[in-house]
C-alpha cells in the first residue's frame, strides 16, 4: 500500500494504445485503396471517352439512320463492362498467385477468400458502370448532322 501507483490507466486506453499502429495502417490503405479504385474508375472513363470519340460518326450514323438512344447507350456500356469483367477476371488470377506466394511468406494469408475477392470484383464492376456510364449517355446525345460533318 506505501508503494506509488503510475501510469494508471482503464483497459479501453491500454487496448486503444496497443491498437493504434494497427488501427493507423488499416487507415493508411484503406486510404490507398479508395485511390486506387478512384484511379481505375478514371482510366475507364478515359479509355471510353476515347473510344467513344473514335466512334461518334458511328455513333452519328446509326442515330441518323433511326437507331434509339437507349441501344446507343446499352452498346457503349456493354462494350465497357466486357472489358471491365476482363479486367476483373485477369486480377483475380492475378490476386490468387500472389496470395499463394504470400501463403508461404507471410503466417495467416488465405491465398482465396471469396468473399474479399467477390467485395473487390463489385466494388470494380461498380466503378467500372458508373466511369462508363458519362460517356455512354454522351454517345447517345451526339447530333446526328453533327457528327456526320465531322469527316
Amino acid at each position: 500500500p506505501t508503494l506509488p501507483m503510475a501510469q494508471i490507466e482503464t483497459i479501453e486506453q491500454t487496448l486503444s494504445r496497443l491498437t493504434a499502429a494497427d488501427r493507423f495502417y488499416t487507415v493508411f490503405l484503406a486510404a490507398f485503396a479508395v485511390v486506387a479504385l478512384l484511379m481505375a474508375a478514371v482510366g475507364i472513363y478515359g479509355v471510353m471517352s476515347f473510344v467513344v470519340a473514335q466512334r461518334t460518326q458511328e455513333i452519328g450514323l446509326r442515330m441518323a439512320l433511326g437507331g434509339a438512344r437507349s441501344r446507343v447507350v446499352a452498346e457503349v456500356l456493354r462494350e465497357g463492362m466486357m472489358t471491365a469483367l476482363a479486367g476483373v477476371a485477369l486480377g483475380a488470377v492475378g490476386a490468387v498467385l500472389i496470395g499463394r506466394t504470400l501463403e508461404r511468406t507471410v503466417y495467416g494469408v488465405e491465398p482465396t477468400n471469396p468473399f474479399t475477392f467477390g467485395i473487390v470484383a463489385v466494388t470494380l464492376l461498380l466503378a467500372a458502370l458508373v466511369a462508363c456510364l458519362v460517356p455512354a449517355r454522351r454517345a447517345a446525345s451526339v447530333d446526328p448532322m453533327v457528327a456526320l460533318r465531322q469527316v
